[in-house]
């Protein structure tokens, strides 16, 4: 039975570094300025490209303190913060007192900034588009419930 079982913790050990793998190449893929950059333009968004994850990230996860959105961003919380401050310049976003903490504040999209993140998603579905072009619709949607399993087990703290 034991070396089923070590037979069986080879595979799967093999399989997370084929995982492993793909997502440093998503996350490279992602993280690029170019893919930024070229997001915004299909958008047609007059936003600095560091500017813009945190104004979907806000709009997506908020409201959201500048600590959390800056982790998630894999920033320094004093330069999200000077970078909140500028999209609540140009009335994209405000910042707000937490819910359960009011020396924390969080940021909030306006409609403004709602406006713009849904340029992006139909910027984002244009681009999926071609992508997807040669999948089934079948793949898809198993990828969109595999990568959601996969995100809601990742998340577990260890």
């Amino acid at each position: 039975m034991s070396s089923i079982n070590s037979v069986q913790n080879t595979r799967i050990n093999e399989q997370l570094r084929q995982l492993h793998s793909a997502l440093i190449d998503i996350v490279s893929m992602m993280n690029r300025p170019q893919r930024d950059e070229m997001l915004i333009r299909e958008a047609g968004i007059p936003l600095d490209r560091a500017l813009f994850p945190l104004l979907v990230g806000i709009e997506r996860l908020g409201p959201i303190g500048i600590v959390d959105l800056a982790d998630r961003a894999g920033r320094d919380h004093t330069t999200v913060s000077r970078q909140v401050a500028k999209l609540e310049s140009l009335g994209l976003v405000t910042r707000q007192d937490g819910k359960t903490d009011r020396r924390v504040k969080q940021a909030v999209i306006t409609p403004e900034g709602k406006a713009m993140t849904d340029l992006v998603d139909r910027a984002r579905e244009r681009m999926g588009q071609v992508i997807f072009q040669s999948w089934a619709p079948e793949e898809i949607d198993d990828l969109v419930r595999l990568m959601r399993k996969f995100a809601d087990a990742a998340a577990v703290d260890f």
